[in-house]
């Protein structure tokens, strides 16, 4: 079989497990957003201002235990955080089907990286502004969601953007617990032909195609994000 022949005929698998994988990045960016915005949370909450000494104490907690879990997350293979899941959480009665072992580890692991990308945008607005709000009568939440927000969320977008590319390619490794994403899809139809090759070749193509469309689109909205508002 000639190789244009193969990939034409591999071509529907592929596809299947392209858009399997878009699925995967999709759910894991949206519930890793999520748990981002909680870590964040914890990371930036000030104890100015706090006259209890219980809630000073709940917040510095609450930071620490951001923290702890970002060096966790970040410091440990997202590999073996996926075995953890699938394979070591079943030893304390929890067993998972391989789809959500994959979307809780890679949205576990995304959540980490995106709260620091949070973090490091909101202390990057001059701590003056807070001050200013906090004078106006603006509660920290209010402040946070009115004048600090919409400005990191400027700053934050690259960055933010990039983790969602890494996870696009980080969904390869769920092929591990038999997850049919892309490169499980290219595997089995490997195994049928015995031509590796034209299809590992063929599944980076659509890895890097993904990743292409993600950063016209960060591109693009980082060019709207810099348009002045209209009155």
């Amino acid at each position: 079989m000639s190789t244009t022949s193969l990939l034409v005929q591999s071509l529907p698998v592929l596809a299947q497990g392209a858009v399997l994988t878009v699925k995967f990045a999709v759910l894991s960016m949206v519930f890793g957003l999520m748990g981002a915005v909680v870590l964040a949370m914890m990371g930036i909450r000030q104890s100015d201002g706090i006259t209890s000494g219980f809630e000073r104490v709940v917040v510095n907690t609450l930071a620490a235990l951001a923290r702890a879990y970002v060096s966790v997350m970040r410091g440990t293979p997202l590999l073996v955080q996926i075995f953890v899941i699938y394979y070591g959480l079943p030893s304390l009665g929890i067993s998972l089907d391989p789809t959500p072992a994959g979307v809780i580890a890679l949205s576990a692991n995304v959540a980490a990286y995106m709260s620091e990308s949070m973090r490091g945008a909101i202390n990057g607005i001059h701590r003056g502004q807070w001050l200013a709000a906090y004078s106006l009568g603006l509660s920290w939440g209010q402040t946070l969601r009115y004048v600090i927000g919409p400005q990191a969320l400027r700053i934050a977008v690259p960055s933010l953007s990039n983790s969602l590319i890494s996870l696009i390619k980080d969904t390869s490794l769920v092929s591990v617990i038999t997850v049919t994403e892309l490169l499980r899809s290219a595997q089995e139809v490997i195994a049928a032909t015995y031509q590796p090759l034209p299809l590992y070749l063929a599944a980076a193509a659509v890895y890097w195609v993904l990743c292409q469309i993600l950063e016209w689109v960060q591109r693009w909205y980082e060019k709207r994000l810099s348009l002045p508002a209209r009155h």
